[in-house]
């Protein structure tokens, strides 16, 4: 989260003339509520089942960007899916940038706790062998949309 996920998504889809869709907003759309009220009712281990069935029906479409949500790489077979259908490529960024990009958001319910900082560095720390399967990473801290959606360019193929 806060790492530029679905602005680099939408331009990069525009810039290859390809399709964009947010995991995430596809998910919100079918569910017909919120990502923060899936996971206040139904729990985490429910959304992440939702996400993996989302995952599978979007990455049997051709000519897509799919931005997905950074806990989606904690199941191998939704790594092995993106990588075998696409480019599994990681954004990252610094725990004190992605706190300052997403401070004012109330729709994330991993951060839905007093010190969001720990909770950030925490995630990312308990993520990272998963991130590091990727077939790139990309540390977006000092980058503008525009360069990440550039150095992805030079490496995505329609696959």
């Amino acid at each position: 989260m806060g790492t530029g996920k679905t602005s680099v998504g939408r331009l990069l889809a525009e810039k290859k003339v390809w399709n964009f869709v947010d995991l995430d907003e596809l998910i919100e759309l079918k569910e017909q509520r919120r990502i923060v009220d899936i996971f206040a009712k139904e729990g985490e281990p429910y959304f992440r089942k939702i996400e993996k069935k989302t995952l599978k029906e979007v990455a049997t479409q051709k000519g897509f960007v799919v931005a997905c949500g950074g806990g989606i790489v904690l199941d191998k077979d939704n790594i092995k899916l993106m990588k075998k259908t696409g480019n599994l490529i990681c954004l990252d960024a610094s725990t004190d940038k992605i706190l300052k990009r997403v401070a004012a958001s109330s729709h994330r319910p991993l951060l839905n706790v007093g010190d969001q900082k720990k909770r950030i560095a925490l995630l990312k720390k308990m993520r990272q062998p998963y991130y590091m399967q990727a077939d790139k990473v990309i540390d977006t801290s000092r980058l503008s949309v525009k360069q990440v959606t550039d150095e992805i360019a030079k490496i995505v193929k329609k696959k």
